[in-house]
């Protein structure tokens, strides 16, 4: 993950509602089920311990960091190379090879799984992640101490790691997806974003007649922590939370962690990682990162502090989300207002209520409705000694559907439950976890 300074931006969002009183209502643009059938039969070949065996060899000393353009570099892509020319993926490079070459001795690496429909064959899903780090590290990229190797194990070797193995599940599935798959390793993440702006700037002529229509960008997804998945990007397409949160709640299971990740999504769309370039290309983005730490661009960014587990079960949810989104019937549509957004939007959009004189209402809820997610409005207040606050509904909290109906915005959400007499249960979503609350109203109500 390269470094880039913060970004300011301005909240273009809807006005608060209280009370369940709706001020707007927008359509989800899309939507789709998740692919938890296909994950069920592909997750076996999703292993710790192969993860664990291409993190060791790419952070290894001899690979000196890793600098882009450097023989560490080269050496790095030939490995890469060498474990994917086995899964059947096409070379989607330059003159036949994986290879797309740039800059001074810089390489992407592309591999296409073609699609299955005719229909929608020339369109892609991306999964991404950078293969370069710092070398021995300076000034301008390391944190110190300077001349020693700098081995990059979750920097991103994980992210290579999961994207492999990826490869090797998706050549495994029972039914080839309907859209193609292109697997990207970038070079030059670290001097500046390099490969994965060369690539949306030039195609290669495999790539030519074909159309980005969704990206997953892994970097730094090592070091899992108590099963805690930051997300960038989720809106830059209207019901990509939605999407996110029911993959993840599919694929959690035995062989995958047994439960599903629990998400911090950030709003804030900076220039630190290769996601950057594709939402600046129009094209909805998500990375999944598992968060910085001591040892980020240091020497001590080694193999042995690497969580396997934890690339296993990213990896797992990656593959459910490209999946799924390779045999969606409508492809996603980027949203532009999520350039205008940051976590400072996002704090003032689910800042609580004032409610003092507003009458309680019978459940004791006040939502907001989310453009970007109109099927999931946002529980801002939660009113003391209420329905919902016996049952455990916290402010945050985003409701999904209501006794097992989903519904198409905020209005259809609270005319449904204008219209529950005594009784009904909401399945909500707490950070990307989905849970059942059951709400009673009292003798009162």
């Amino acid at each position: 993950m390269a470094h880039a300074p913060d970004s300011e931006r301005r909240f273009a969002g809807p006005i608060i509602t209280a009370g369940l009183v709706v001020v707007a209502a927008v359509s989800c643009t899309w939507s789709t089920a998740p692919a938890s059938e296909m994950l069920a039969k592909a997750k076996a070949n999703l292993t710790a311990n192969a993860m664990a065996g291409h993190v060791r060899v790419l952070a290894d000393d001899s690979f000196e960091g890793r600098e882009a353009g450097t023989r560490g570099g080269r050496a790095a892509a030939a490995y890469i190379v060498d474990q994917i020319e086995a899964f059947g993926f096409e070379p989607a490079g330059d003159i036949g090879t994986y290879f797309q070459s740039f800059g001074s001795n810089l390489r992407n690496i592309l591999a296409l799984l073609p699609g299955s429909d005719p229909k929608v064959a020339h369109e892609y899903v991306i999964v991404g992640a950078h293969y370069d780090h710092v070398g021995y590290g300076n000034a301008r990229n390391s944190y110190g101490p300077y001349g020693r190797v700098h081995n990059g194990a979750d920097d991103n070797a994980s992210g290579v790691a999961a994207a492999i193995e990826l490869m090797r599940s998706l050549q495994k599935l029972p039914e080839t997806p309907r859209r193609s798959i292109l697997i990207g390793f970038w070079d030059g993440e670290e001097k500046g974003l390099l490969g994965s702006a060369h690539f949306v700037r030039v195609r290669p002529k495999p790539l030519a007649d074909t159309t980005p229509v969704f990206c997953i960008n892994l970097d730094m997804v090592g070091r899992l922590r108590n099963r805690r998945v930051e997300v960038f990007g989720a809106r830059t397409s209207a019901g990509l939370r939605s999407l996110l949160v029911a993959t993840n709640n599919s694929c959690g299971g035995e062989d995958l962690g047994g439960e599903p990740l629990s998400f911090a999504f950030d709003w804030d769309i900076a220039e630190d990682s290769d996601h950057y370039s594709f939402i600046s290309a129009r094209i909805p983005t998500v990375m999944l990162h598992t968060g910085l730490h001591d040892q980020y661009h240091r020497p001590s960014d080694d193999v042995e502090l690497v969580n396997h587990e934890g690339i296993r079960d990213v990896a797992g949810l990656t593959l459910a989300l490209a999946v799924t989104m390779a045999n969606a019937e409508v492809a996603p549509v980027f949203r532009p207002e999520s350039r205008a957004e940051s976590n400072a939007t996002r704090r003032r959009f689910e800042s609580a209520v004032q409610t003092e004189g507003m009458p309680r209402g019978r459940w004791g809820i006040v939502s907001r409705e989310d453009p970007c997610e109109p099927a999931a409005p946002i529980v801002v207040n939660v009113a003391r000694d209420s329905p919902a606050s016996k049952a455990g509904l916290e402010r945050g909290d985003r409701i999904v559907t209501i006794d097992g109906e989903t519904f198409a915005n905020h209005a259809e959400a609270v005319a449904k439950l204008r219209s529950v007499e005594r009784s009904c249960t909401l399945l909500i979503d707490r950070n990307g976890i989905t849970e059942i609350v059951a709400l009673e109203a009292s003798s009162e109500d």
